[in-house]
């Protein structure tokens, strides 16, 4: 492709992943306020309740999304630490990605099926922990898609990983972090 093509292509690209990345927020979004909440415990492995096991999968899953924010910001040059970047860095920034999100699908499962989408604005602590999950799988779609169309603009997949980590912070903010504060720590 020459670069005429791909200056062309790239303002279609970049809508056709910003479209993609909304329609799955929409999707979530949509399930979640339409689905009737079964209340129902899904998974506990050796957790005291499937609300324990959330706590601390998404407390994973931000420590290994700290893991790839960190490797990115070497890889991008962002940090000069350490001073010559392993080969194998970039290996152990795609699987600390890959960890990250595989400990957000059971919570994400049990978040829409057994709870739904909290849409009572009167406790803005759930409301926004709602929209952030709906959103937080929109901008991963746009993040993983920055990565394998490479017509798209050089400032979207730093832009779209900061936005997933950020998204993601968010969720562990108004989860992990309220729970371990008000309802109990380690909360097992």
């Amino acid at each position: 492709m020459t670069e005429t093509q791909q200056a062309e292509s790239a303002p279609a690209a970049l809508i056709f992943v910003l479209l993609s990345g909304a329609a799955v927020s929409l999707f979530f979004g949509a399930y979640g306020r339409i689905h009737d909440p079964t209340g129902e415990t899904t998974l506990t492995l050796f957790f005291s309740s499937t609300i324990n096991l959330k706590v601390w999968f998404a407390t994973a899953a931000l420590f290994f999304a700290l893991v790839q924010l960190a490797t990115a910001a070497r890889i991008f040059g962002k940090i000069k630490v350490p001073r010559l970047m392993p080969s194998w860095l970039g290996d152990v920034h795609r699987l600390s990605g890959t960890i990250a999100f595989l400990f957000t699908l059971p919570v994400a499962f049990h978040c829409l099926w057994s709870l739904g989408f909290m849409s009572d604005t009167s406790d803005p602590r759930t409301y926004v922990h709602s929209i952030a999950g709906c959103v937080f799988y929109g901008v991963f779609v746009v993040k993983v898609l920055s990565v394998r169309i490479h017509e798209l603009p050089k400032w979207l997949l730093p832009a779209a990983g900061i936005a997933t980590f950020a998204t993601l912070a968010l969720l562990w903010v108004t989860s992990s972090l309220w729970f371990f504060r008000n309802v109990s720590f380690p909360g097992v």
